[in-house]
């Protein structure tokens, strides 16, 4: 057995190890045969050269994390230790990239091994599915990626849309038309904006159509030439409306998908069409998948609890 002292004085013990040291409490449930002990602003570790250099590295990606981005919650710890080695040497490296720089020194940035997974995939291929549970970022990082194409000049416009279905929900009770009807079933997409432009350019870009909002209806008959186009709770499609949206694609564009295939919340009678889409463009060229689970979870730390009870019981 061999002991190594790992200084953390970059960062706040508390802020690292947790009230009460939970976070620590974690943490050494992922390296059962090494004894850890916390001395102030030092860690010393017993156990074999092997795991304790997984430790090390471990902990070094703990506390880049966290003075990176403020904060490491249950989650995060769960994630950044749970990654595989041949990921983990590449998470810091990643985690640099900034997809754009928002309003108030807000940076945006892909979170997770998903979600950087959905960078790369994005800048490959020309349709991208992003499949997987609520509070993953799906849409977050699409709309990120959005914008970043637009101001890179890559699109001429940003086209968001959804089905307009919603769980429990009749649309017909609400005032105005269509798309006023859909608008505040379309507020995630416009908060994701609202972080990463500012509101008066916002304000421009609606009003003259470089940023365009509208359900998935408004889509048909139209030809999507150099625009970045997300088609978000995509598993509310049916057969036929994913057939209309997918064959939309003009010359330069990008179309990323967002749906949860465990959320369909269209009338018996009506088959999700994402399911299809997917067994149906799996193999072809252009095309990339993406599939997000529970270790992608970045809301509040029951999310991912949430997530696998749920998935648990189906299951079972």
């Amino acid at each position: 057995m061999n002991e190594k002292i790992i200084e953390i004085s970059s960062v706040s013990p508390v802020e690292l190890f947790g009230v009460n040291e939970t976070n620590l409490s974690l943490i050494k449930s992922f390296f059962p045969k090494i004894k850890v002990i916390s001395r102030g602003d030092k860690l010393k570790a017993i156990g074999e050269d092997k795991e304790l250099a997984l430790f090390e590295k471990k902990i070094a990606l703990l506390i880049e994390h966290l003075l990176k981005y403020k904060q490491l919650n249950e989650n995060h710890i769960e994630r950044l230790l749970e990654e595989k080695p041949n990921i983990e040497s590449q998470t810091l490296e990643h985690d640099s990239e900034v997809l754009v720089f928002g309003n108030s020194g807000l940076v945006v940035k892909a979170r997770t091994a998903n979600q950087r997974k959905l960078v790369k995939e994005c800048e490959k291929n020309d349709l991208v599915f992003a499949v997987g549970p609520a509070g993953t970022g799906k849409s977050y990082t699409a709309v990120a990626l959005a914008v970043r194409a637009l101001k890179n000049k890559e699109v001429r416009r940003i086209i968001l849309t959804r089905p307009a279905v919603e769980a429990g929900e009749h649309l017909g009770f609400l005032p105005g038309d269509l798309k006023e009807k859909l608008d505040p079933y379309l507020q995630p997409l416009y908060d994701a904006l609202r972080d990463m432009i500012p509101i008066e350019k916002l304000k421009e870009m609606l009003e003259d159509g470089t940023i365009q909002i509208a359900p998935l209806a408004f889509m048909r008959g139209r030809t999507l030439d150099r625009a970045f186009v997300i088609l978000d709770e995509a598993q509310n499609a049916t057969k036929s409306q994913f057939k209309m949206f997918l064959t939309r694609m003009g010359k330069s564009a990008k179309f990323i998908i967002n749906g949860d295939e465990t959320q369909v919340d269209l009338p018996r009678n009506q088959q999700s069409g994402l399911t299809q889409a997917i067994g149906l463009l799996d193999k072809v060229k252009g095309v990339s998948i993406v599939r997000f689970d529970e270790k992608d979870v970045i809301r509040h730390d029951l999310v991912k609890k949430i997530i696998l009870a749920y998935k648990n019981h189906s299951e079972n």
